[in-house]
């Protein structure tokens, strides 16, 4: 049982640290832009990307919201900055599949991410957490068009 407790706490940790000290915080110029938000909390986001030659150079993030949406969008950003487009949208899959309960590849690491998983105890946060998700497949899909 102390062991669950244990990484709770780290998770809650790594989580409110995202959330006080966010990774790639700002605006690029002239990238491509996304603005989400989710309603049922006010969650905002707006995603900028640099995309090039289909991967992902940089990404960053402002806006506004619980811990768990910015902590999410910290670290998305940090997650799939050098990335392909192809592998973006696998971790997001996978991300997704984590949120939702389902089974996902464990052999991928997912680093900090994988203090979000606590969320699916609480349905109503998993918006929370996909939000910054969202808004980067929305983008990449985009950008291919």
């Amino acid at each position: 049982m102390s062991n669950h407790v244990n990484l709770d706490t780290l998770y809650r940790q790594v989580i409110m640290d995202h959330y006080k000290n966010p990774r790639n915080k700002g605006i690029l110029d002239d990238s491509l832009t996304i603005d989400m938000n989710n309603p049922t909390c006010g969650d905002r986001i707006r995603l900028t990307l640099d995309i090039e030659d289909d991967v992902v150079k940089d990404a960053k993030f402002e806006g506004e919201g619980c811990s768990i949406s910015m902590s999410s969008a910290s670290m998305m950003t940090q997650a799939i900055k050098g990335k392909s487009l192809e592998e973006a949208l696998k971790l997001s899959d996978i991300f997704s599949n984590m949120m939702l309960g389902q089974e996902y590849d464990e052999d991928i690491d997912l680093g900090d991410i994988e203090a979000l998983q606590g969320v699916t105890k609480f349905p109503a946060r998993i918006k929370c957490a996909t939000l910054a998700w969202k808004a980067m497949e929305k983008g990449v899909n985009n950008s291919n068009e």
